[in-house]
């Protein structure tokens, strides 16, 4: 017999900006340089995982990669009910799409996209929707509080939506983040409003929160344990935040970015210099050697990969290792999580597994505490 109707709209090109360092992939010049630097589109795989552990329902969706590809590729029949106009898809592709499916009867929509997405589906149901709504992230910008943490825990939290264990719905907000003030190294967010989402503890992401930033002592502290670690003339990938800047700076190369993905070279006197700034995955994976990685999770969500770095492939991870990568946190950054673990959205589903567990954070000059980490 089957289940509830479960509505999909996939933005196909959602996240195409990621791997190319690119901070977002909202309009068509965006995703047009996206695709000259190698991009490939990553959503409809994406969706596809989510639905492969999504039995039981009927599915509702738009033609080709807008739905019907994923679902596809998860050998899931479903039902089309919106075509788009053309092959390059737009934001208003995504509102029609998602009113078309929401007027054939689904009971939860789920959206595959990131912040921009949630936008469009917002903008689509109006200021106060009640139908249950659900991102399955595959975007470069996720600071929305209305995403699961990856694909397969949006398959959980929809599961447990269906069949009415222990999910209890909740308004969520829908931000978004000025990308062009975003490439140039300045962060302006807003809120544009809210969504119910199914909720299920630690299966659907935070909001992100804003940072104070460091206590001033603490990014000499970190500098100095990332310096003695790497040595000199180790190479040292630096994901994006205020807590790694901070760091850079620390190091003498203030010059590194606050949002992107940085290549640096640690010297004989213990301070760094940029080598690449914005780097993208192709460069990353041209590297004599494997680098060392140093990161910060994302305030308030806790994301330590697969946010805004999702030029640190799986094929890079694993070729750094477990050994190679330091988490750099502070206490009370640790401390506002309230328990809940640093999160991983890599894209490879083994991986993540792999690398969940429990793993050394530094917080300071030779202080440290042992941390979750989870898929």
């Amino acid at each position: 017999m089957t289940g509830p109707s479960v509505g999909l709209v996939v933005n196909p090109v959602a996240g195409l900006g990621g791997r190319v360092g690119l901070k977002g992939s909202d309009g068509a010049e965006i995703q047009r340089r996206a695709r000259a630097l190698g991009a490939r589109p990553e959503a409809v795989r994406r969706a596809s995982l989510t639905l492969r552990h999504l039995p039981g329902v009927e599915l509702i969706t738009a033609a080709g990669p807008m739905g019907a590809d994923a679902a596809a590729a998860a050998a899931r029949p479903a039902r089309v009910v919106h075509r788009p106009a053309g092959p390059d898809t737009t934001a208003a592709d995504t509102r029609a799409a998602v009113r078309a499916v929401v007027a054939a009867g689904a009971r939860l929509l789920l959206f595959c996209g990131g912040d921009g997405t949630a936008r469009d589906v917002l903008d689509a149901l109006g200021p106060e929707p009640r139908l249950p709504v659900l991102g399955i992230p595959a975007g470069v910008k996720m600071h929305s509080a209305v995403f699961a943490v990856h694909p397969r825990a949006a398959a959980e939290v929809a599961s447990a939506w269906v069949t009415g264990r222990g999910v209890r719905l909740e308004p969520a907000e829908v931000v978004d983040r000025d990308e062009a003030a975003l490439r140039e190294g300045r962060v302006s967010a807003r809120l544009y409003g809210r969504l119910t989402v199914p909720v299920l503890p630690e299966r659907v992401q935070q909001r992100k929160t804003g940072s104070t930033g460091p206590d001033p002592a603490a990014p000499a502290g970190l500098a100095a344990e990332v310096a003695e670690r790497v040595g000199p003339g180790g190479l040292l990938v630096l994901g994006p935040g205020s807590t790694t800047h901070a760091v850079a700076t620390a190091l003498g190369a203030p010059d590194a970015s606050l949002t992107g993905v940085d290549l640096l070279r640690l010297l004989p006197d213990r301070t760094a210099r940029v080598l690449l700034r914005d780097v993208r995955a192709d460069q990353l994976r041209a590297l004599p050697a494997a680098p060392w990685i140093a990161l910060s999770p994302i305030g308030g969500q806790g994301f330590l990969l697969g946010r805004g770095n999702q030029q640190l492939t799986p094929e890079l991870l694993r070729a750094a290792g477990r050994e190679r990568l330091l988490v750099l946190a502070t206490e009370a950054k640790l401390a506002a999580l309230a328990g809940r673990p640093l999160l991983l959205d890599t894209g490879d589903p083994a991986l993540d597994d792999a690398l969940s567990g429990h793993v050394r954070v530094i917080t300071g000059r030779r202080s440290g505490a042992v941390y979750r980490l989870s898929a």
